[in-house]
């Protein structure tokens, strides 16, 4: 393996394992002076396009097979824990969470993307980039420790001190690991960064459950987090070593800083305006509405995006390895929109129809409140998943700064729906608030994403039409199958029928109809056997 951090590492890395080497880091073709030259790198295009397909699909393929099996087992433990637990103690994480995930966002600075995306970085100008990682990270637990007080103070919860005091060790182990996994993701090792994942998210839940199970209330999410983030560190760190110095002369760095700076305001934003209705709800309220409320969203969203972040773990290396070619660009956009729609939609509009059941059968009645957000925020969690693509091709085509402002222009928009919608309908009218404004905000980067990759308004409805008509037929069979049961019907009988109704329907239909927009994405899969 060549060492990390050296400028021809990726090209050096493709000439390893493909018999025809890239003709530079990024896919970026001249002028040809001949005709023999032009078929020569048409077809060296063609290639390198099959060699990133493959490294996409056995990406996708690692990162989804270690997170489905962490998933499986961590979706059962959740439920154990919720019933180990009470929404009071969810409701204190959220709180010290709002903290924490904001804080945690300036951890890494952005510089993961610049690593990813700047191909031609020097072996001192990354060790430099890592020394910047940990110094930030050490004075952010400092700074932490120090906020604690009067943010327990705000929510008028001491607990919450402490959470934020103990969870900002987190801030360090993460500022040693954005170095290693970086590297990691631009050299397509995507088999190592799957296991670091599935190692911290193994961990996490383990002792979680058994912390829970010995009474140790909030603290063990607290310390469950701690040492499922210390145990993916040490992986990463032994995976992946490579020097760090903090740099000499800022100057050497100062793009790859501004580009995640670019990136920070971005995330900024996005943390800001995706939990102020968490704040809203906890202002407005009390902890157990909070607590549901959390929870419901926490629902809604674990199918989604845990599909979504294991593609959007693999796409950035590919995008940024495509980024100066528009056609290879769009290529990719529509057949991943279209394989997230396929999933995420019945995901998610099946999860809305059976919220109900699901709630009384998985976690009891004391959950009922959660159950209204839990059908909204459902729908909203499929429209946001096919969203998720739109900041990696932004980002990977240098367009940082226009991904920053349109974070920036949400965040002006959707806190003051969610305080409306809190006031005029509790957190239902929050979880409205979402639905609504959502697709408001989503115009403009819409529009620069069709612009950066060529797609069309049809072409982009064409790719989601197939999930789209399917997920329909399938709510209106679930639909027409609960006018049919009996009101005597137990909850358990009434999700058993509801889900093989929905599943089976969708499945009909997709198959039925669309038998040759699953054909292609079959051709892209069948790239992962070769």
């Amino acid at each position: 393996m060549p060492e990390h951090g050296q400028s021809w590492r990726y090209s050096c890395y493709i000439e390893a394992n493909y018999p025809h080497p890239l003709p530079n880091r990024k896919v970026r073709l001249s002028s040809p002076a001949t005709p023999e030259v032009n078929d020569q790198e048409a077809a060296l295009k063609a290639e390198t396009g099959r060699h990133l397909d493959r490294s996409l699909m056995h990406g996708v393929a690692w990162t989804g097979g270690m997170k489905w099996v962490t998933q499986v087992f961590s979706w059962a433990a959740t439920l154990i824990i919720a019933r180990l637990l009470t929404p009071a103690d969810y409701g204190l994480m959220t709180m010290a969470n709002i903290y924490l995930g904001f804080i945690a966002l300036v951890n890494e600075f952005g510089l993961g993307p610049a690593i990813i995306r700047q191909r031609d970085l020097t072996e001192d100008q990354i060790s430099a980039l890592g020394g910047v990682s940990v110094g930030l990270s050490v004075a952010l637990w400092i700074f932490s420790i120090g906020v604690a007080v009067p943010i327990a103070w705000f929510f008028e919860e001491p607990a919450v001190r402490w959470i934020i005091m103990a969870l900002g060790v987190t801030f360090v182990t993460t500022g040693l690991k954005v170095l290693p996994r970086s590297l990691l993701t631009r050299d397509l090792r995507f088999k190592r960064v799957a296991a670091i994942d599935a190692i911290e998210a193994m961990g996490a839940v383990v002792v979680t459950l058994v912390l829970a199970a010995l009474g140790f209330r909030y603290w063990s999410l607290v310390l469950g987090g701690i040492v499922g983030s210390l145990i993916s560190c040490i992986m990463a760190l032994r995976w992946c070593p490579h020097r760090r110095h903090w740099p000499k002369s800022f100057e050497s760095v100062k793009p790859s800083i501004l580009f995640g700076w670019h990136i920070v305001v971005s995330r900024f934003a996005w943390y800001f305006y995706s939990n102020a209705d968490f704040a809203i709800v906890g202002r407005l309220f009390d902890k157990v509405t909070l607590g549901g409320y959390s929870f419901a969203w926490s629902l809604a969203s674990i199918p989604v995006t845990r599909i979504s972040s294991l593609v959007g773990q693999v796409t950035p290396a590919i995008f940024s390895a495509v980024q100066d070619d528009k056609e290879q660009l769009k290529r990719y956009m529509l057949r991943l929109t279209e394989g997230l729609a396929f999933i995420t939609f019945p995901f998610s509009v099946g999860l809305a129809l059976v919220a109900r059941e699901f709630v009384l059968v998985a976690l009891g009645p004391e959950w009922k409140p959660a159950i209204v957000p839990l059908q909204l925020l459902a729908f909203y969690a499929g429209l946001r998943s096919i969203t998720t693509l739109h900041p990696q091709i932004l980002t990977s085509v240098g367009r940082a700064r226009e991904q920053m402002r349109y974070s920036l222009l949400a965040l002006f928009v959707l806190p003051p729906l969610f305080f409306i919608g809190g006031k005029l309908g509790g957190p239902a009218g929050v979880a409205w608030a979402w639905i609504v404004g959502y697709p408001l905000i989503m115009i403009p980067p819409y529009r620069d994403v069709f612009q950066v990759t060529g797609i069309t308004l049809k072409e982009y409805i064409a790719s989601l039409w197939p999930a789209a008509l399917g997920s329909a037929g399938m709510a209106a069979g679930v639909l027409g199958a609960a006018e049919l049961l009996p009101s005597t019907i137990a909850p358990v009988e009434a999700l058993i029928v509801k889900s093989i109704v929905g599943g089976a329907l969708y499945v009909v239909l997709v198959l039925g109809l669309q038998r040759d927009r699953l054909r292609v994405l079959r051709n892209m899969l069948s790239q992962f056997k070769r």
